[in-house]
């Protein structure tokens, strides 16, 4: 089974989900979702799928490494090994999940995931493009007990998908017994939420029976803030997941010793080297979320560029296997530049303007020489419609980026 493909197929569900939630949203007269939030989300979690692309491979050699000369014991492909195996990896990322809440350097990495300030479908694709690769040691005992690799990879893919639902606030708490045993919305929020006693809690990814045993599971009470304590106020998808790692070499470079510096990796989050000690946190929870204002054209025109970014994104999954070296960096390199230029708009970055006409030229130029090389017998349709659109896109930012001197424009 190609790893990707469970995520690819799923991707037209995703969508028709947000568009039925945002529907649900406007009948129940509530704010669930802001554009520039949601944008941003989704364009961390295109990140999380390019960066997949190129770790799993990494990954899967590793795990048929691991068995072929490691395993204990040698597993037949069935359902109930699979039924084992995902039981098993719903143990593991318990543990995964938890460290990463009280671990620094795990936390750098999963921190992405909650820095968002609302809470809805998009947030459970605003994955981190690196934890996957980090954390994986955790995962060792899987190959260890002789799990085949395609049954790995279907408990792996299930339970990824599973999480999907359960970021929403649409859906109430359910029936008791569905809340004692399994990771519900009511659960999930708790996870996401920064008020003090909703804190590194309700760690599990299908059941919610580990957070019970081990205890770290919080009942849904109080109404839920979200984001992380020390939010980030920024749209760029690169900075959110590489912001924790920034302040992480700052603490290392004022820690007194080299004792001091190490520990500034294995240490609780929020540690400081220089007490050595983690200081109580405080949240106000009144505080006003994170905003920023851009004019309407604009959100047309990120709508439309960020539709055809997921089409791009698809094409680049089916498609990896195939394309040189060469064009797999290009074409990620122009996916993920997307996303941070998506975010300066947001943050009315005055530079956007020249790193806008410059992407859509590099766009242009990088897919027409893909076709001539990899697809020739489409190459001059591609030309065609790539020139008119590009022509088409740098006249609608022309006319609209007056914006970036004066944001409260319409």
């Amino acid at each position: 089974m190609d790893p990707n493909l469970p995520i690819l197929l799923a991707i037209p569900f995703f969508l028709i989900a947000i568009l039925i939630e945002l529907w649900f949203q406007k009948k129940q007269n509530q704010k669930w979702y802001r554009l520039n939030d949601a944008i941003t989300n989704l364009n961390i979690g295109v990140g999380n799928q390019v960066f997949s692309l190129f770790i799993k491979a990494v990954l899967l050699w590793s795990y048929a490494y691991t068995t072929s000369n490691f395993a204990f014991f040698v597993l037949e492909n069935t359902w109930y090994n699979f039924l084992l195996c995902l039981l098993l990896f719903d143990f593991l990322f318990y543990w995964a999940h938890r460290w990463s809440h009280e671990v620094n350097f795990l936390w750098g990495a999963h921190v992405v995931h909650h820095s968002s300030e609302e809470y809805n479908l998009t947030v459970a694709l605003r994955q981190s493009w690196i934890h996957n690769l980090i954390a994986f040691f955790i995962f060792l005992p899987i190959p260890l007990l002789g799990f085949d690799p395609q049954t790995f990879i279907l408990a792996a893919s299930v339970h990824t998908l599973y999480q999907f639902w359960i970021h929403t606030k649409a859906i109430g708490k359910l029936h008791p017994w569905i809340e004692f045993w399994i990771n519900t919305p009511s659960h999930h929020r708790v996870h996401h939420g920064v008020n003090p006693q909703y804190i590194d809690k309700n760690h599990g990814g299908v059941l919610i029976i580990w957070d019970r045993l081990f205890g770290t599971f919080e009942l849904e009470q109080e109404e839920v803030k979200y984001g992380i304590t020390q939010n980030i106020e920024s749209w760029n998808p690169a900075w959110a997941n590489w912001h924790y790692y920034q302040d992480m070499w700052e603490k290392i470079k004022i820690a007194p010793n080299l004792w001091l510096k190490m520990k500034v990796f294995f240490a609780k989050p929020g540690w400081d080297p220089i007490t050595n000690s983690t200081p109580e946190y405080s949240v106000d929870l009144k505080k006003s979320i994170f905003d920023t204002k851009f004019p309407k054209a604009f959100q047309n025109y990120i709508l439309v560029q960020f539709s055809l970014g997921v089409i791009a994104l698809c094409a680049f999954t089916w498609y990896f296997q195939e394309l040189s070296m060469y064009f797999k960096i290009t074409n990620a390199f122009l996916i993920l530049l997307t996303g941070v230029i998506f975010g300066g708009i947001f943050e009315n970055k005055k530079w956007v303007s020249n790193a806008e006409y410059l992407r859509l030229f590099l766009v242009l130029i990088n897919l027409n020489v893909m076709y001539y090389h990899h697809f020739p017998n489409w190459f001059y349709i591609i030309f065609a419609f790539s020139l008119v659109g590009f022509l088409f896109f740098v006249v609608w930012f022309y006319r609209n980026n007056q914006w970036l001197n004066n944001p409260d424009v319409q």
